[in-house]
C-alpha cells in the first residue's frame, strides 16, 4: 500500500517512545493511545513508584494479593517467558538488579547528564518515513540509593524494602520494621510466584522485576490497540522494543539495526504483524563496586550475565517473543546459538569483539559502516 507515513515520538522511561502511522490523520490519536496505556503499565508494573502495584506488591509480605487484570497479564507474560526459556528469563530476581545497584529509573543514574543524553545514549531509534533505526549505549557512574553508602543495603525504590546482597539474590524477610531489611537466602525463582486469575501470590521477600517483558508487552498492546481503534497500519517502538499491526507500507517495515554509529549495520523489513527487538550489554550500563556491569542479570547467580555477546537482535511473531528470545540469548552466552537455532527465529547476534553471526533468515551482510545510502536523513 501507498500511504502518508507520519511518526511521532516522546520520552519515556528513560528511553524514548516512537509511533509511526500510515494515516497521517491519525498520528495525535495514536500518541495519545499509547501514552495512556504505558501510563497504566508504569502504575501496575514499576519497581521505582512507591504506589505502583509491584511495590505494593513488595510489601506483601507472601500474601496473596487481588491485582488488576493489567498487572496480571504483565506477571503471566512474564511466567511464561521463563517457563519458555527454561528459566533464563526470571521476573524474580528484582533483588539481583538492586544489589547490583540498579535502585531507580535509569534516567537517575546518570546524574552528570541530562534526561536528553540519556535517552539518546540508550536506544538510538530514529525514524523518518518508515524507517526506523535503532542502536546501544555507553557506559555511566551510578550513585549509591540516598542515604546508603558502597556497604550498606540498597533501598528498594517506593517499596520500604531494603535488600542486603550477600552472595544470593533471593531475599527474606528478617523484621516487621517500617522499613523491612532483607538477608539473602537459598535461591528462589519463578516457579515460586502463583497466579490464578487476578491473585497473585509472590513470596516473602521474592522482588518482582517486569523489565525483561513489560516493555514488549507493552509494544504489543499498544500497536494492536491502535491498529483497532484507529483502521490504519502503525509502528510502535519502545527504546528499540518493536511492535507493528494493520497494514505495512509498500516493502514491509524498514528497521535499520546497528550497534553504534559508524559500525556496520542490517536492514530488515518487517511485515505487518511482526515484532522485533534488541537486548543489549552495551546499553544502560554503570559503574559498580569497581566494576561495569549492565542490566541483564543471570538468574542462575544474580549477576549481570556474561557479555559474549554485545547485542542480539531477533524478528519474531511480536515483540514479546522476539525479546524473550534475544534476553534468553544474552544471558546463554556461548550457548545462545543452539537456542536460537532450536526456535527458528531471524537473529543478528554480535560479539565482543564485533563479530557478527546470522540465523533463521536473518539478511547475510550488513551494510557497511560508510555505506549511508538512504539512511543519512534517518
Amino acid at each position: 500500500m501507498t500511504a502518508a507515513v507520519s511518526a511521532v515520538e516522546w520520552p519515556v522511561w528513560s528511553t524514548t517512545a516512537r509511533v509511526v502511522v500510515t494515516d497521517s490523520a491519525a498520528s495525535a490519536s495514536a500518541r495519545a493511545l499509547v501514552r495512556a496505556h504505558l501510563a497504566e503499565v508504569d502504575a501496575a508494573c514499576s519497581r521505582f513508584r512507591a504506589d505502583s502495584e509491584v511495590s505494593r506488591l513488595a510489601r506483601a509480605d507472601g500474601k496473596p494479593v487481588h491485582v488488576s487484570a493489567l498487572l496480571a497479564e504483565h506477571v503471566r507474560a512474564a511466567l511464561s517467558a521463563a517457563r519458555d526459556t527454561g528459566g533464563d528469563v526470571d521476573p524474580t530476581v528484582g533483588a539481583a538488579m538492586i544489589g547490583l545497584g540498579y535502585d531507580r529509573d535509569f534516567g537517575l543514574l546518570l546524574p552528570a547528564r541530562s534526561g536528553r543524553e540519556a535517552r539518546e545514549s540508550d536506544a538510538r531509534t530514529r525514524v523518518e518515513a518508515a524507517d526506523v533505526a535503532f542502536g546501544t549505549g555507553e557506559t555511566a557512574a551510578a550513585p549509591q540509593a540516598d542515604g546508603a553508602t558502597s556497604d550498606s543495603p540498597a533501598l528498594v525504590a517506593g517499596t520500604g524494602v531494603a535488600a542486603e546482597v550477600a552472595g544470593g539474590w533471593s531475599a527474606v524477610p528478617e523484621s516487621r520494621r517500617s522499613e523491612t531489611r532483607v538477608a539473602i537466602a537459598a535461591r528462589v525463582d519463578w516457579t515460586a510466584v502463583s497466579l490464578e486469575g487476578q491473585l497473585l501470590c509472590v513470596p516473602a521477600g521474592v522482588l518482582l522485576d517486569l523489565g525483561a517483558t513489560a516493555k514488549a508487552l507493552a509494544a504489543d498492546v499498544c500497536a494492536h490497540r491502535v491498529a483497532a481503534r484507529l483502521g490504519c497500519g502503525v509502528l510502535v517502538s519502545l527504546g528499540g522494543d518493536i511492535a507493528t499491526a494493520g497494514a505495512a507500507p509498500d516493502g514491509g517495515w524498514q528497521v535499520l539495526v546497528e550497534d553504534r554509529p559508524g559500525e556496520p549495520r542490517s536492514r530488515v523489513a518487517l511485515p505487518a504483524g511482526a515484532g522485533l527487538a534488541t537486548s543489549s550489554t552495551l546499553r544502560r550500563r554503570w559503574w559498580r563496586g569497581g566494576s561495569v556491569v549492565h542490566h541483564i542479570v543471570d538468574p542462575r547467580t544474580g549477576v549481570a550475565a556474561d557479555p559474549e555477546w554485545r547485542t542480539v537482535s531477533v524478528a519474531a511473531s511480536s515483540c514479546l517473543a522476539a525479546n524473550t528470545a534475544a534476553t534468553a540469548a544474552i544471558v546463554r552466552g556461548r550457548d545462545a546459538l543452539t537456542g536460537l537455532r532450536a526456535g527458528g527465529l531471524p537473529a543478528r547476534l554480535v560479539r565482543r569483539d564485533g563479530a557478527v553471526v546470522v540465523l533463521g533468515g536473518w539478511p547475510e551482510s550488513d551494510l557497511a559502516a560508510e555505506d549511508k545510502r538512504e539512511f543519512d536523513s534517518i
